[in-house]
């Protein structure tokens, strides 16, 4: 596809400057009817038989193959999840921390990470969002680094990598790096996956990458999380990350995601960086630019007056980004399918 091909799967674009992937990205036309069929025929012919059944595990099986590549992993590491927090909550609960334990983490955190790492007992040791405060705050009661790859606030990309020089399991929150920039597990153990924001598909739906699943109890089991059990409860596990699925997908949505995870080109990675970086340019004459430059696909910007009645006005002008509440700064999502036209509205709407 070229771009105005690829440009045109989305009809919201016609109408809006849709700057707010990062917490929900347009829908593609191709998502919508492929949902909207499985509905129809569910509707016509219900939902029963092992032909129905057998199809739906066809489609979980397509999805997974897809978050692998979104993430450049195997499908055994891949399982499948209803959210960023259900993963992360997989996670934690594996692991096993209770008190006594700390866990590190950043000021920069999305609740999504945070409540789960706070229900666990652990001490939450919170420091600043770069890798040598978080780093020179493991001690040897630590037994997690948890943080996003790319901050949801800022923008900031952290680097992994350093974070694995702590010899420690870490868990990273990449619903904002995810089908946005290329990726990047190095130093990752966990990696969580979601799928309505880049990837531009319906929610609730999303991944767990597990380096190595054998590794990790289950402690959160779905259905999903064996081939055979007891009448005590007992099982056999699946192979893989399997194990950890979450629970059962409707096929509307299985149908609709596997249509999504198909519709981003080859280029994505690189236009979307583009746009950033022209975001930046037009912004920076204007207002205080927050992210640093080159990290993500996020301008996080602080104006003049309030964030929150920035954001009014420019959706009154068809220019829809969002506030971070109690950061004092309004972020703008930028996607391969972003146009210079798209900017150049956000741009105008602040003079």
């Amino acid at each position: 596809m070229d771009y105005v091909e690829a440009r045109a799967q989305f009809p919201v674009l016609k109408r809006q400057a849709y700057l707010n992937a990062g917490s929900n990205g347009p829908l593609p036309r191709a998502a919508v009817e492929a949902a909207q069929a499985w509905l129809t025929r569910d509707l016509e012919q219900g939902r029963a038989g092992m032909p129905y059944i057998e199809e739906l595990a066809g489609l979980r099986e397509q999805v997974r193959a897809g978050f692998a590549e979104v993430v450049d992993a195997s499908a055994e590491q891949i399982a499948l999840m209803d959210s960023t927090t259900r993963g992360c909550q997989i996670v934690i609960a594996g692991i096993g921390l209770g008190a006594g334990d700390e866990v590190v983490t950043t000021d920069e955190e999305h609740f999504g990470l945070l409540g789960p790492l706070h229900a666990s007992g652990a001490r939450v040791v919170v420091t600043s969002a770069d890798e040598d405060s978080v780093l020179a705050a493991v001690t040897a009661r630590t037994r997690l680094i948890a943080v996003s790859h790319v901050l949801w606030t800022t923008g900031r990309k952290l680097d992994i990598a350093r974070l694995k020089e702590s010899g420690l399991p870490v868990l990273v929150d990449g619903a904002q790096s995810a089908g946005a920039i290329p990726p990047d597990l190095a130093g990752a153990d966990y990696f969580t996956i979601s799928a309505q924001k880049w990837l531009c598909a319906a929610e609730p739906t999303g991944a767990l990458f597990v380096r190595e699943p054998e590794q990790l109890p289950v402690a959160l089991p779905s259905y999903f999380a064996m081939t055979a059990h007891e009448a005590d409860g007992s099982y056999t596990a699946r192979d893989g990350a399997r194990r950890f699925d979450s629970g059962w997908i409707a096929g509307p949505i299985l149908s609709g995601l596997v249509a999504s995870l198909a519709c981003h080109p080859e280029w994505r990675y690189e236009r979307a960086a583009e746009m950033a970086a022209r975001c930046r340019e037009l912004l920076e004459p204007l207002v205080e630019v927050v992210t640093p430059p080159g990290h993500s696909t996020l301008v996080s910007f602080r104006p003049s007056g309030d964030p929150g009645e920035l954001v009014t006005s420019l959706q009154e002008r068809g220019v829809v980004v969002r506030d971070i509440p109690g950061h004092g700064v309004v972020r703008a999502s930028c996607g391969w399918w972003t146009s210079e036209d798209d900017l150049e509205r956000l741009a105008a709407g602040l003079v």
